[in-house]
């Protein structure tokens, strides 16, 4: 038996990077998988991949940091698929890189938009559905700047913090409702955005050398702890903060 055998799950900032390694993983484990992306053509992608390997998977266009395209993007999943069991809230963005006292405040707004504000709308949406059907599982996409600081990231590793804590509060709230709410914290994933070629060599070398196996992530390695948490293997887990970071907050 598949772990996600017969469920639905949304994945948000699925059209690439860790997003899309989650939905592909889920899908290969049985479930019905709703890509979701503000950037169409990748997103589409995916979910030829997906179908092409014998999966079932469509795509919405959803801005997280939208309440209407949050629900919208509820709304699409129930109709094609007729009900919610899983969503991963995973679309993020870094912002721009700046000392707080110099950080732009269009920026600021930005990043909390998509980043918090974006993981809240998800959840809004989500929970009544997952009601529903009995319960369910919210995976939120933290970081581990959402347990530590960076210099010239304030306004990212706010928003981070912020996805823990409000991971935390709505553990507490549904748990007797059957649903579980964990965050996932990442350090540095080698992505399409996340390599030699976008930053350089001596950049990526750099942060390599901050965690304990002196190495990137990888965006599967990511998507592997998701899949625990989505399935019954982790049916005692909730309200927890899981880092994959190779030892970044060892180090």
């Amino acid at each position: 038996m598949k772990n996600l055998a017969n469920k639905v799950a949304i994945i948000t900032g699925a059209s690439s990077g860790i997003g899309a390694a989650i939905a592909k993983l889920f899908a290969q484990e049985g479930a019905k998988v709703v890509v979701s992306d503000i950037v169409e053509e990748s997103g589409k992608a995916v979910m030829k991949a997906i179908q092409d390997a014998g999966g079932e998977a469509i795509f919405v266009f959803a801005d997280t940091s939208k309440p209407e395209d949050n629900a919208a993007l509820v709304k699409a999943a129930i109709q094609e698929f007729g009900a919610l069991h899983i969503a991963v809230n995973n679309a993020g963005i870094g912002g721009a890189a700046a000392l707080t006292g110099e950080y732009p405040i269009e920026s600021w707004q930005q990043v909390i938009d998509v980043n918090l504000s974006g993981v809240f709308y998800g959840m809004h949406y989500q929970i009544p559905e997952m009601l529903k059907t009995g319960g369910g599982n919210i995976i939120n996409m933290a970081s581990i700047l959402g347990q530590v600081a960076f210099a010239t990231a304030p306004a990212y590793v706010a928003s981070k913090h912020g996805v823990v804590g409000l991971t935390k509060a709505a553990a507490v709230e549904y748990g007797l409702q059957n649903i579980r709410v964990n965050a996932i914290g990442p350090a540095f994933i080698y992505t399409g955005m996340v390599n030699e070629e976008t930053m350089g060599k001596e950049t990526i070398d750099f942060l390599a050398s901050k965690h304990a196996l002196g190495r990137l992530g990888k965006a599967e390695e990511v998507a592997e702890l998701a899949l625990f948490l989505a399935s019954e293997k982790s049916s005692f887990i909730t309200g927890a903060y899981y880092p994959v970071d190779g030892g970044y907050l060892a180090v």
